[in-house]
């Protein structure tokens, strides 16, 4: 099944779907932990993907079953900088593969589209933050497996009235 499979960069065919398999991947992390955490409208999420994109500063593969022409997952980045991590450094904001194709390696498909990137942009490092723990521990583990490591803390936000 995954031999046809191909990471390519998004195309703007693919921005509602895209937009789509947000909803799925934040509707999934609220259900499981029981708490509205995200605001999720697709038409607004539509609307930032194409400025985003736009802005060439974030960037989208999608997982792709070229055998049917579905979109099957997706991986998004953008670049950060700090001084801790000594300069520029990629940040993975969402991954996500459709339940359907999930331990087929397609998230390490992603995963490796992820590292080539990242070289060609000179980035030595790569961070991501999983969704909240113990209910992910799987998702933490596959990072795990896959040469991430645990660096502490725990992400933190503050929402901003504007």
């Amino acid at each position: 099944m995954s031999n046809t499979i191909k990471i390519v960069p998004i195309e703007k065919k693919d921005y509602l779907d895209l937009s789509l398999m947000v909803g799925e991947l934040l509707n999934e992390i609220m259900i499981t932990i029981n708490h509205k955490a995200f605001n999720y409208n697709q038409a607004n999420t539509t609307k930032r993907i194409k400025e985003f994109i736009a802005l060439d500063k974030y960037w989208v593969f999608m997982a792709k079953d070229m055998k049917s022409g579905e979109n099957i997952g997706f991986v998004s980045l953008y670049e950060s900088f700090a001084l801790y991590a000594e300069g520029a450094y990629g940040t993975m904001p969402e991954l996500y593969v459709r339940p359907k194709w999930r331990s087929n390696h397609i998230g390490n498909k992603l995963l490796n589209k992820v590292g080539e990137f990242a070289k060609s942009k000179n980035w030595h490092r790569i961070e991501v933050t999983t969704p909240p723990l113990p209910e992910f521990d799987r998702t933490l583990e596959f990072y795990q497996r896959n040469g991430f490591e645990i660096t502490g803390g725990r992400k933190l936000k503050i929402d901003i009235k504007t």
